[in-house]
């Protein structure tokens, strides 16, 4: 009688936690899709005939990007424009697409030389890394330049020799982070869609900014996995991204700053936010 009343206990414990993630759930937001296409989304057309409109893009909120399809993330990223360069900290997280066999595409992705590297660290403890101490980037617009925010190094000390010496540091709402990985920021095309530009963080040449540590950022550079970001704007402040190492698609992330949201919605509404990149031919309808 103990043991089954001990397990009445259990059940209704997990259907009390399964019950609470599902409530804590963002809700799915109001956004059109179009039908899944294959081999691949025409972009154009999916503007002319779904427009994001600036309530839908209103709706959004960084944590529903991680309830989505991969084609959902793709289609709500072929609908938006580059919007302004974006200036000072900006939060963010890391969704990582996976296959039918339920692994993400980074095993695929990394090169023999750099899978020997991280060997002992291993793909799954790789994207619970990216989650658990990258916090977001640091733009510096008039400079071009960009920096990551990452929390704890302690974790990555087989990485960075263990010495934290001359890394800044970096306050954001009381959060501590040190900078690392700094890139280039310039507009230019689309992996994915080539119709208009999007901001582009490079990290190629990372050995040659300001701010580069050889342990860990040269893993970032065109010695490691030659990462290079792209991302558009949701609305001001609200920021979607592709990462690509090698040019190949790895993950997506989002970049989010409360105060610049909130700074920015009466020009979004009225339609008057700035472009930095071109925008293309094709005019979007803000319905």
């Amino acid at each position: 009688m103990r043991r089954l009343t001990l397990l009445l206990v259990i059940v209704v414990l997990v259907i009390a936690g399964v019950a609470a993630w599902y409530f804590r759930k963002p809700p799915r937001p109001t956004i059109r899709f179009a039908a899944e296409s294959r081999p691949a989304v025409d972009f154009a057309r999916l503007d002319a005939t779904l427009p994001l409109s600036v309530e839908e893009l209103l709706s959004l909120s960084p944590n529903q990007f991680a309830s989505m399809s991969q084609e959902e993330v793709d289609q709500i990223y072929g609908r938006l424009t580059a919007g302004p360069i974006p200036d000072g900290a900006y939060d963010g997280d890391l969704m990582f697409p996976r296959g039918t066999d339920g692994e993400t595409r980074l095993a695929e992705i990394l090169n023999g030389r750099l899978k020997a590297r991280l060997a002992n660290v291993g793909v799954r403890k790789l994207e619970f890394l990216g989650r658990t101490l990258w916090k977001g980037k640091v733009f510096y617009r008039d400079a071009r330049l960009l920096r990551n925010r990452i929390e704890d190094l302690a974790i990555l000390a087989p990485i960075t020799g263990g010495n934290t010496d001359g890394i800044e540091k970096i306050s954001v709402r009381g959060r501590d982070a040190f900078l690392l990985f700094p890139a280039k920021l310039y507009c230019g095309q689309s992996l994915l869609d080539g119709r208009r530009e999007s901001v582009i963080i490079d990290y190629a040449f990372t050995d040659e900014l300001p701010g580069y540590r050889a342990h860990p950022d040269e893993l970032a550079g065109r010695d490691g996995l030659r990462v290079r970001d792209e991302i558009r704007m949701v609305r001001p402040g609200f920021y979607l991204g592709r990462a690509y190492l090698n040019r190949v698609f790895g993950l997506n992330f989002t970049l989010y700053s409360p105060e610049v949201d909130m700074a920015g919605r009466a020009d979004f509404k009225a339609g008057t936010v700035a472009e930095d990149c071109w925008a293309g031919t094709q005019q979007i309808a803000r319905r």
